[in-house]
C-alpha cells in the first residue's frame, strides 16, 4: 500500500510560502535555476526520440525561451517572465515553473532550434519517468483549472491570476472572491466476491478492454455512499465492506481518482447501458491469465489496473 501511484510522487517541494513574493520569485529566475514545464493544449512538451532506455524526457524551456511567448497570454497580459509563470516548486537543482501556451498556434515557432513536440500523455504512456509523470499532471491540472476559471463564479467579472498562478481573484472591486485551484473527485473500486470479481467495459473507451467501476462524487455525499451508490447503479449490485486502498491525480483532464475495494452481497448483473457496453464476474485465474486469454486489462500505469492486480495478489 505504501507504493506511490502514477501520476503522483513528484518528489518536490510546492512552497506555498513562496508564492506571494515577487522578489523572490524574480531573483530565483534571474539566477538561472529556474526551468518551465510548458502545457499546449492539454499537451506536454517531449524530446521527439526516447533515450536509450525508451523512456521520453520531458523538454524543458529556459525563462530566457519562455520570454517571446509571453505577449498576450490567455491568462492576461503580464508584463514580465515572473508574472506569467506559474509556480510548481522547488527541488536541490532548482525551481520548476509551467506555463500554458494554448493561445499560440505555433510557439514552438519561437523558439529556434528545439528537437522536441507536444504529446499527449496518453498517448506515451509509462514511457515517461513516474518522478516526470507526476510533475506533467500537476502542470495540466494546473493549466486546465485556469482554463475553466476566467470568469468569476459568483458575479461574472474577469479574474486575474494572483500568488504565482495558485489562486485567481475576481476584480469586481465589490465582489473580490479569491479561487484556488479544483480538482474533481471521483470513487474508483474493484468490486469483488470471494475468488470473483467485477470488471466492465466503458462505452467512453472505444477499445474493448475491462476495467474497475468508477464515478463522481457527488455533492452531501460520502466517499463511501458514493462507492455503493455508482455500483448499484452502473451494475445494480449491492456492497457492503468498503475500504479505501489508494488515491492517483488523473489529469484527463484534472481529476483525484479515490480507489476502493468493495466486497459485493449480491451476484445479479444489471448493466447501465447508458455507460457500461458489458459488464460480468472474472475468476482471479481469469486476470491472472489475461494476456493469454486475450482479456484486455486497463491500463498498467491507472489506479483502476493496481485494485486489480493487488486483488489478484491478496492485497485487500
Amino acid at each position: 500500500m505504501n507504493r506511490v501511484n502514477f501520476y503522483a510522487g513528484a518528489d518536490i517541494d510546492r512552497i506555498g510560502d513562496k508564492r506571494r513574493d515577487p522578489d523572490w520569485l524574480q531573483g530565483r529566475i534571474s539566477a538561472n535555476v529556474a526551468r518551465v514545464l510548458p502545457v499546449w493544449r492539454g499537451k506536454s512538451l517531449f524530446a521527439r526520440e526516447p533515450d536509450a532506455d525508451g523512456v521520453y524526457q520531458i523538454a524543458w524551456l529556459s525563462p530566457e525561451q519562455v520570454e517571446p511567448l509571453i505577449a498576450e497570454s490567455s491568462t492576461g497580459a503580464p508584463g514580465t517572465v515572473a508574472d506569467a509563470l506559474h509556480l510548481l516548486g522547488e527541488r536541490e537543482d532548482g525551481v520548476y515553473f509551467t506555463i500554458d501556451l494554448s493561445h499560440h498556434d505555433d510557439p514552438l515557432s519561437a523558439v529556434p532550434g528545439l528537437d522536441a513536440a507536444f504529446t499527449g500523455l496518453r498517448d506515451l504512456g509509462a514511457a515517461v519517468d513516474h518522478t516526470d509523470g507526476a510533475m506533467l499532471s500537476y502542470a495540466k491540472g494546473m493549466a486546465h483549472w485556469h482554463k475553466r476559471h476566467p470568469f468569476c463564479s459568483d458575479c461574472g467579472a474577469p479574474t486575474e491570476v494572483r500568488s504565482s498562478g495558485h489562486t485567481r481573484v475576481c476584480t469586481n472591486a465589490d465582489c473580490g472572491v479569491t479561487h484556488f485551484p479544483r480538482t474533481d473527485s471521483a470513487v474508483i473500486m474493484l468490486v469483488h466476491q470471494g475468488d470473483r470479481c467485477i470488471l466492465a467495459h466503458n462505452k467512453r473507451n472505444p477499445k474493448p478492454s475491462y476495467s474497475t467501476l468508477a464515478g463522481f462524487v457527488e455533492p452531501g455525499e460520502s466517499l463511501e455512499e458514493a462507492v455503493a451508490r455508482e455500483v448499484l447503479e452502473e451494475v445494480g449490485v449491492r456492497v457492503g465492506r468498503v475500504a479505501y486502498h489508494s488515491s492517483q491525480p488523473w489529469p484527463f483532464p484534472g481529476n483525484l481518482m479515490l480507489g476502493f475495494h468493495a466486497e459485493a452481497l449480491s451476484e445479479e448483473i444489471t448493466v447501465d447501458e447508458t455507460e457500461l457496453v458489458e459488464a460480468r464476474w472474472f475468476s482471479r485465474d481469469d486476470v491472472r491469465d489475461a494476456e493469454k486469454l486475450g482479456l484486455q486489462l486497463s491500463r498498467p500505469i491507472s489506479i483502476s489496473r493496481r485494485l486489480i492486480e493487488d486483488w489478484v495478489n491478496g492485497v485487500v
